[in-house]
Formats: C-alpha cells, structure tokens, sequence
C-alpha cells in the first residue's frame, strides 16, 4: 500500500517497511509517532484522495534516529560596496521507519 502523508509542511510519499527523513519532530529514539494528515491512498484494489485529507486514514511508524543533513553553503554579496559573506546551514531531521498504513 503507498500513502500520501503531510508532516512539517512538506509531503512524503510511504509505503509500509520505507525509512523516510522528515522535519524535526521531538521525539526520542523508538517511539511510535502517528501521522494523521494522510492526502492519498492506494494500491492494486484502487485509490483514495483527500480533499484534503482522508478522514479516519492513519500512518504510523516509529523513530529511528535524529541528525542534520549535509551542510549547504550560501554567500551574501553586495556590489561594489565590498561586501560579501559566506554562511552555512544543516537541517535538522528525524528518521522514521514506517510501520502500518490504516
């Protein structure tokens, strides 16, 4: 079965057993977390969509691990005033191993 769900103000696309890093959550190590904001369901049966969200649809997983991601680089510059400045900045995340999909 393949969902739709909506967490952090961005969309992920899961499946059951799929390890997916989504916005920080606060959240230890190995708790379950369930997501509510579920926007599509399907699979070889047929499909469902929210309008915008299915109404009783629930994604649960559990959480495997918290980190940042790689460092992206950015540089402010003004011209012909001398001005430039390099700045860096990692992401935090949560990685969560999606368990059932109901």
């Amino acid at each position: 079965m393949l969902a739709v769900i909506k967490t952090g103000g961005k969309q992920y696309k899961v499946a059951e057993g799929d390890t997916v890093k989504v916005e920080k959550l606060d959240l230890e190590e190995g708790v379950k977390v369930t997501f509510e904001e579920v926007l599509f369901l399907g699979d070889a049966k047929g499909v469902k969509v929210g309008t915008p969200f299915i109404s009783g649809a629930k994604v649960s997983g559990t959480v495997v691990s918290q980190g940042r991601h790689k460092k992206v680089w950015g540089i402010k510059h003004k011209a012909k005033k001398r001005y430039k400045m390099k700045y860096g900045h990692k992401q935090a995340y949560t990685e969560v191993e999606i368990g059932k999909i109901a």
